[in-house]
């Protein structure tokens, strides 16, 4: 990893700019899921453990350059200061005169949130003078906000060119396992990919079949495959005018070598809702009216086999239509079998992807993954093999 962190940062007494992501849900006012909160405890924890004096800088929302009272961070920075156990000030800007003010206020140790860096049109333009207006805040610039990694905005990537830069705990430990997963892997390496299109993952499956075991298809967007080597899906959820698309990735993957998995059965329902009357049948046998929902027992197993024979595992993408029983069973049980490979030490196994982390809670396995990704367009362009602008301005920085 080609990227500074904390450990070669020296931040006592100093103004340490971390970007943060901050975008919660919000229910009523208040923060419904903290998670994202409790992943930069540690980094904020540590700079202002070590008397530095923590700067917060994050964006909440799509306020499109307009101040807004339902984009206001203010709630969220009494959240976090709950589970920080230690006050955090705000200022009711992240630049001119109320955050220089507050930043000139903070004693060692202290921590302050900067309102909603998005209040500004020139954040989500990278504007140079808008950056040199927030490195004005800070001697030092921490980003610990993989999941905004994706962005070139100022402060995930015009603030890491003008001061040293280095990687937070959370990013650290993001770029770590993500390395573990496809950058330097451990192989065979087994990517089991669903969910309900193929559009909105082409570059991601093209990128995985060339570097990649063995590849796993389910959910919605095998129906498309399948329908691509015409096999008969019946009203199953399919993207017909991508068949060229599924038969070029399936020829890019016999001249690579990975192993393409698609169902060979499928749970199958004449409706779309929770506890419909449904059947499994060999894709061979797909009823003209039924949908397919749900990958079947055989396909289960040889996701399973697939598993088994991995070294490492990257999941994004549910098998089936997780949120509705009995339609999650085969998400489920592939779930957990990773899970249980992970725990007996035999497997690295790495997710995200909104969905994915959705349907690992749901299993009740998110936690014995070796990696899950809160970074849901991150997570996905850096799969699809992208650079991310703002991990790049760290390595440059390095």
């Amino acid at each position: 990893m080609m990227v500074r962190t904390l450990d070669d940062a020296d931040v006592r007494g100093r103004r340490v700019l971390v970007r943060v992501d901050l975008n919660v849900p919000m229910e009523n006012g208040r923060v419904s899921d903290a998670t994202r909160i409790e992943r930069i405890l540690p980094t904020i924890q540590e700079i202002a453990g070590e008397g530095g004096r923590v700067v917060l800088l994050a964006h909440f929302g799509r306020p499109k350059g307009k101040r807004t009272v339902e984009d206001t961070l203010r709630p969220v920075g009494e959240e976090l200061a709950r589970h920080l156990g230690q006050p955090v000030a705000f200022a009711e800007d992240c630049v001119g005169e109320p955050a220089a003010h507050a930043v000139a206020a903070l004693k060692d140790g202290e921590v302050l949130l900067l309102e909603n860096t998005r209040f500004h049109a020139e954040e989500e333009k990278n504007d140079p003078d808008f950056a040199k207006q927030l490195a004005a805040l800070g001697d030092l610039y921490v980003n610990d906000a993989f999941s905004a990694a994706h962005r070139a905005h100022a402060s995930t990537e015009g603030v890491a060119r003008l001061l040293p830069a280095y990687a937070g705990r959370t990013m650290e430990a993001e770029l770590a396992a993500l390395s573990k997963g496809l950058e330097a892997p451990e192989h065979p390496v087994v990517a089991i990919v669903g969910g309900a299109k193929v559009s909105t993952k082409i570059d991601l499956l093209e990128n995985l079949v060339g570097r990649v075991d063995a590849l796993v298809i389910g959910g919605g967007m095998a129906n498309t495959f399948l329908n691509a080597i015409d096999i008969g899906i019946g009203r199953s959820l399919c993207e017909k005018s991508l068949a060229p698309t599924a038969q070029r990735i399936l020829e890019r993957a016999r001249e690579t070598g990975c192993a393409i998995i698609l169902p060979v059965d499928g749970v199958v329902a004449n409706e779309f809702k929770a506890g419909a009357p449904h059947h499994t049948y060999g894709v061979d046998a797909i009823p003209s009216n039924g949908m397919i929902l749900d990958i079947g027992s055989q396909s289960v197993d040889r996701v399973k086999a697939a598993i088994d024979d991995a070294k490492t595992v990257v999941w994004n993408g549910p098998l089936g239509a997780f949120e509705i029983a009995p339609f999650d069973q085969g998400t489920v049980a592939a779930a957990r079998h990773a899970a249980a490979r992970t725990k007996a030490g035999k497997l690295v196994s790495v997710a995200g992807g909104g969905d994915t982390v959705a349907a690992l809670n749901h299993a009740g396995v998110a936690q014995d993954f070796t990696y899950v990704s809160t970074a849901g367009g991150a997570f996905l362009e850096w799969l699809e093999g992208k650079s991310l602008p703002g991990v790049e301005a760290l390595k440059t920085r390095g």
